[in-house]
């Protein structure tokens, strides 16, 4: 990746110097059908012509474009010499003049990666698919540019294409496709757009199902015109018969009614069409107009109500994104925040409150933040309002800081300042920077305007700092049996001593007996700052059998608990049970906004793993829990999050010895409760999966043969049990895993479900077969060349990285290591990125790899900074699971 990065300094130094007035890119891709080259990349022809102003005549600058030839650059009239202006990544171009034209011709390359134009040839009809992805600066791998967020332009695209495919860009399409090659190809034109960012313009090309729809607006009460925006959604021609566009649409309209209601601003970029495209590296991305998502999405099998739930999340993520990053777009990635976290936020808040997913505030407690607290807790953890000196550092910051816990930080900002002064903030932030970018001190300052606080002091707090803070109640009581002091305690991270403040509330819960369980009967809501706390609003409240601070999930921290509460939670954690009469304020449940159970559970059951994960419970009294109380759990969302940490714990955090007895314990209990659940139910959906991951003896591999029909056994049935095709390939993987399924039932799999999905479970179930000649094809594969795709290079990585299968990949540890540098040089980051952290040797488990890890890490101090991030960061999970391993191991009985 050397000569590909970008500095904030070379950044800062364009910026100043250029004014970028327009660009009009012509891309010829009819090259996608034709025969692969004999050697060499695939290639397509780009030409782009750029108009910019320059603040200094005479000055020198570059232009981006990653490539593998150029014909031509033309600066002003002047043909320059390619073969000096040009090093593979970057256009010299030098005295300037105050106005200036730059074309360039250039045959750039497509991906196989998912970063730039990515080619994918589908397995199942031969056709080919084309879309672009270029966060946070791929778009040089298209068009010549400069790819940097602050340099917006108005871009005006042409693409010469097959002529029976459906070609879609940012814009709208100006006419019909002009016929080319006696009606072979067209040419399509495209409406220039508004003034953007290059890495949100996108062009999708390909044979894909397409499905319209429009979404109309009255005009407002007080005048103005109505507002109707022609929506598309499309998905490849495989995927059309498994496609639900009307879900989508429902789903889209609500959002484009609730941010139009709250933001005060109409959606500024005409069409709103959504792509779902193959081997997408990204869950999905904010192209304003044409939004792409993983084509995941389109749901081949049945899924629980939680899948459909975070694709709408998604859906609405991004579409928030319209206003948080594309019309006001961040000026360089150290405020990557100013997007993402707000289009977390708003995405969830939308919704709560405008789809039938009334529960996203659980997921959001459970998932999102769980997110947030790992990398907040990691050796790379930073503050919300990041230091990104470069490209490659932009690329590992959208992590679970940038969203999850910037999200949680503006929803803590919404209980300090309240709703609709923050909705009007936001309001006065758009118009005010409309079609600009801004930093930090933008927001905060259209925050003090609304709010009338001084931001500065809740922004170095929150913004500014990094790490997670945990918060305990320390509580004593009367001989009546009344709360004489309820305090909470806030406790730092020793490498981030940072006191915050908290608007908090806290629940008290009483157990009412086996009908009605542990009701909250009192609830009071305060403002926590410093060390220490009193709650002076519960004093003299009846003794509560739990404390929950953070009820209802207002602020971002750890959750401890008191040891009374500790015990108990440990006794009753599945019966928490709807709100009481009254809090300790006589208010109703209504006029308190009521209680939801299923929030407070989650709530408790995120404070356990956390305690888990920092090794202050056994991995096994986790296990333990989740076998007590998860087949009582009503989320399906929150109880599919209960069997992957208990997964988890079984495989990183419980002690070796215990290893196998905790994966039958989970095995017989998930069985049990997969019997139990309601046929054809999500929960039994759940389970199922569930009972896959973990099912490890002779008799659960036997079920699974008998559940598919395969190896001889006889059919097996579990009433309402529909083993559709995604559900055989995840049980065809355990199978695989154990030994239980060879080649040939995988090859005989794949010819029964021969499509791009089909290939990837087939590629995944091959690496994962227990074999040494199994494992060293695999680690080829990823390690000696690049002709997989960026989908089937994760594919190999997942099946190779199995767990028990430690003795297989032992021999892999120290090359690893050995090549680390040489993956960084010369694979594309996305690639690298996935190897790194892919093929860590975490599962082998043993201080033996962290002493390797420590050794690579001494002696490569001068490696890529991002590079050393990913290993600190795989040593860190390695070294919290040991530490957990040792707890686990202290809790075992003596023998």
């Amino acid at each position: 990746m050397p000569g590909e990065n970008l500095t904030r300094r070379e950044a800062q130094r364009r910026a100043g110097l250029l004014t970028v007035e327009s660009y009009e890119v012509a891309l010829d891709l009819r090259s996608a059908t034709a025969p692969p080259p004999a050697k060499g990349p695939r290639t397509f022809r780009s030409t782009t012509t750029i108009r910019f102003g320059c603040s200094e005549p005479g000055a020198s600058t570059f232009a981006d474009l990653v490539a593998p030839r150029v014909h031509s650059v033309t600066l002003n009239g002047r043909s320059l010499p390619v073969d000096s202006v040009f090093d593979g990544s970057r256009i010299a171009l030098d005295d300037l003049a105050g106005q200036n034209e730059l074309t360039v011709d250039a045959a750039c390359a497509y991906s196989r990666t998912g970063e730039g134009l990515h080619h994918f040839l589908d397995p199942e009809d031969g056709e080919v698919y084309l879309y672009t992805q270029y966060e946070p600066a791929d778009s040089r791998r298209v068009f010549a540019n400069f790819e940097q967020p602050d340099l917006k332009s108005r871009f005006t695209f042409t693409v010469t294409a097959p002529a029976r495919w459906t070609v879609l860009s940012n814009g709208a399409r100006r006419g019909e496709p002009r016929p080319l090659d006696e009606g072979a190809a067209a040419v399509w034109h495209f409406a220039p757009t508004e003034p953007i960012s290059t890495y949100i313009t996108a062009v999708v090309a390909g044979p894909y199902h397409y499905v319209t729809d429009t979404y109309r607006r009255p005009a407002p009460d007080g005048g103005g015109e109505a507002l109707e925006i022609p929506l598309g959604a499309l998905c490849r021609k495989g995927l059309a018969k498994h496609f639900d566009p009307e879900d989508v649409f429902t789903v889209t309209k609500q959002g484009l009614d609730f941010f139009h209601e709250h933001f005060d601003f109409p959606y500024p970029f005409g069409k709103y069409d959504q792509a779902f495209v193959p081997e997408y590296n990204l869950g999905a991305m904010e192209n304003p107009g044409l939004v792409t998502f993983r084509e995941e999405f389109v749901f081949r099998g049945k899924v629980t109500e939680a899948s459909y739930e975070h694709r709408a999340n998604v859906v609405l993520h991004e579409m928030a994104h319209m206003w948080f990053g594309d019309l006001v777009t961040m000026r360089w990635w150290d405020d990557l925040w100013l997007k993402e976290s707000f289009a977390d936020f708003m995405g969830a808040l939308a919704l709560v409150e405008a789809t039938r997913f009334k529960d996203g505030w659980i997921t959001f407690a459970n998932r999102r933040k769980s997110w947030a607290y790992r990398a907040d807790q990691l050796p790379s953890t930073h503050p919300v309002t990041a230091d990104i000196r470069d490209l490659e550092d932009a690329k590992l910051n959208f992590d679970g800081i940038t969203y999850a816990k910037g999200a949680s930080v503006l929803k803590q900002l919404v209980a300090y300042v309240g709703r609709e002064t923050f909705l009007e903030g936001a309001r006065r932030y758009f118009k005010r920077h409309a079609w600009g970018n801004t930093t930090l001190a933008d927001l905060l300052a259209v925050l003090e305007e609304t709010s009338g606080r001084d931001m500065e002091e809740w922004s170095r707090a929150w913004l500014q700092t990094a790490g997670v803070n945990s918060l305990s109640p320390r509580i004593t009581c009367g001989a009546d049996g009344r709360i004489t002091e309820l305090a909470v305690v806030q406790e730092t991270p020793e490498e981030h001593p940072v006191l915050r403040p908290h608007r908090v509330a806290v629940g008290l819960y009483r157990h009412e007996g086996l009908e009605r369980g542990l009701v909250r009967y009192a609830r009071a809501e305060t403002d926590v700052a410093g060390a220490r706390t009193v709650v002076g609003e519960l004093t003299g409240v009846e003794r509560p059998d739990l404390v929950l601070v953070n009820d209802d999930d207002l602020t971002y921290c750890k959750i401890r608990f008191d040891e009374g509460s500790f015990a108990f939670l440990r006794a009753h954690l599945g019966e928490l049970a709807p709100f009481g009469p009254a809090d300790a304020r006589g208010t109703a449940p209504e006029a308190d906004g009521g209680h939801n159970p299923s929030l407070s559970r989650a709530l408790c059951w995120s404070a356990m793993w956390n305690l888990t994960r920092d090794s202050l419970m056994p991995a096994r009294d986790f296990v333990s829990l989740v076998l007590s109380f998860a087949g009582d759990e009503t989320d399906v969302g929150v109880l599919q999050t209960l069997h992957a940490w208990s997964r988890s714990a079984v495989v990183h955090y419980a002690a070796p010895e215990w290893r196998d007895e905790g994966r039958r314990a989970l095995a017989e209990g998930a069985l049990g409760r997969l019997r139990l659940a309601e046929p054809g139910g999500g929960h039994q959906l759940a389970w199922a999966r569930f009972f896959a991951a973990v099912a490890s003896d002779e008799k659960d591999l036997q079920l699974l043969r008998g559940l598919l029909g395969a190896g001889g056994d006889g059919a097996a049935r579990i009433d309402g049990l529909v083993i559709d095709q995604e559900l055989r390939w995840t049980f065809l993987e355990t199978l695989a895993a154990r030994g239980a399924a060879d080649a040939d039932l995988l090859d005989s799999e794949l010819a029964r479900d021969d499509t791009a999905s089909g290939k990837r479970h087939h590629v995944r179930c091959l690496a994962a077969r227990p074999s040494p000649e199994v494992k060293a094809r695999a680690w080829e594969a990823v390690m000696t060349s690049d002709r997989l795709s960026n989908a089937l290079v994760e594919a190999t990585i997942a099946g190779f990285a199995q767990p028990g299968q430690q003795k297989l990949t032992a021999p892999y540890a120290q090359p690893y290591f050995d090549a680390l540098e040489e993956v960084w040089r010369t694979r594309s980051i996305e690639i690298a990125m996935s190897i790194v952290r892919g093929l860590y040797p975490d599962l082998q488990g043993d201080q033996s790899t962290l002493d390797a890890t420590d050794e690579w890490l001494a002696g490569h101090e001068d490696a890529a900074p991002a590079l050393r991030r990913l290993v600190l960061e795989a040593r860190d999970d390695l070294a919290r699971a040991l530490r957990a391993q040792r707890c686990d191991a202290a809790a075992a009985p003596s023998s």
